[in-house]
């Protein structure tokens, strides 16, 4: 995290940009399931951000289940990919079982999947 800087010329809000960032880090194994995050005040400072940018960024990370914060304990890395692999497999399911009810073929449906993806 310490290396790692904002897009300033980014229309992501910095909040949205530190929360990816960690997901990212947890999802790909960087920060391990248990590693310690800064503190609020801590990442802010050195990102250049104010305190609740931060504290939007690990309270939304909290209610996804990325990370849990133990009070004075601090923040820390609760799943990495696990959580994140299950919820998207369980996104393609409820997506195949459109494409399945709709009789839409797997070509158009991949399609359209591409489409969404690249749009966001």
């Amino acid at each position: 995290m310490h290396r790692w800087r904002l897009d300033t010329e980014s229309t992501v809000p910095p909040f949205e940009q530190v929360r990816l960032r960690i997901l990212d880090l947890a999802s790909s194994g960087d920060l391990a399931v248990g590693t310690k995050l800064p503190s609020v005040r801590a990442l802010a400072t050195d990102l250049g951000v104010a305190a609740n940018t931060v504290a939007r960024a690990y309270r939304e990370l909290e209610q996804a289940g990325i990370v849990l914060t133990a009070g004075r304990s601090g923040t820390a890395i609760a799943s990495g990919g696990d959580k994140i692999a299950a919820q998207v497999a369980e996104a393609a399911e409820a997506f195949a079982a459109v494409v399945r009810e709709l009789g839409v073929s797997h070509a158009k449906a991949l399609r359209i999947l591409t489409a969404a993806l690249e749009r966001s």
